[in-house]
């Protein structure tokens, strides 16, 4: 049997990498829901529209095509075909993606597409408010946490692998005020379902996460 996987948790806990890992072990679809809200980000950049437009920012949502495709073992993101993967990655994203995921009408007007996405099992999604808005009743919930200084770290590794000039002290106070804004908004904050399992990765290593997770996919029956 097929089942969903929800995988919470703040920016820089280890959500992407770890999801892939989990959805190449199960051969299960991967979703990732946090490059939907930063292609939603993007378009808006690219149309100099106002974040707290939300007449704009609906009329992005509703035209909203995009795609997962699994390239050389990298989930790539396509709007209308462009391959956005890298570009929605830059720390000007993730900033505006976490204000237009505050807006009500962005995160009703995703609900559908990422349900859809989902489909009926077999998918792993990994996000912010997927164990709680989107998908509560996965038979697994799992919320991935690390410390904030190793978050930090381990972003910051990222980003200059991809050639970016930053700090490590930019990155962690980038990092805090993002966790500030995704656990304080109104409408579906970052939390942990009641019923998730609890991760702290700082000490682990991506394999030892992946084990424990697809250890509690095969106790649920997955």
């Amino acid at each position: 049997m097929s089942i969903t996987v929800a995988i919470d948790g703040p920016a820089g806990a280890g959500k992407s990498t770890v999801a892939k890992a989990v959805a190449a072990a199960l051969s299960y679809r991967l979703v990732d829901t946090g490059a939907i809200y930063r292609s939603v980000a993007l378009l808006a950049q690219r149309q100099k529209m106002s974040l707290d437009d939300d007449k704009s920012l609906e009329t992005i949502v509703r035209g909203l095509d995009i795609d997962f495709t699994m390239v050389d073992g990298v989930n790539r993101v396509f709007l209308r075909g462009e391959d956005v993967t890298d570009a929605i990655r830059t720390p000007e994203v993730s900033r505006d993606a976490s204000l237009v995921s505050t807006r009500p009408s962005v995160r009703q007007g995703l609900l559908a597409l990422q349900r859809r996405l989902a489909g009926h099992g077999g998918a792993v999604l990994e996000g912010r408010d997927i164990g709680t808005v989107v998908c509560p009743n996965a038979p697994v919930k799992i919320y991935l946490d690390a410390d904030p200084g190793e978050r930090a770290r381990r972003r910051l590794e990222e980003l200059r692998g991809k050639g970016k000039d930053v700090t490590h002290e930019a990155v962690l106070s980038d990092m805090v005020a993002r966790d500030a804004q995704d656990m304080g908004r109104e409408h579906a904050p970052l939390k942990a379902a009641d019923d998730a399992i609890h991760l702290d990765s700082t000490a682990l290593t991506p394999e030892e996460v992946l084990e424990r997770i697809v250890a509690a996919v095969r106790q649920a029956g997955g």
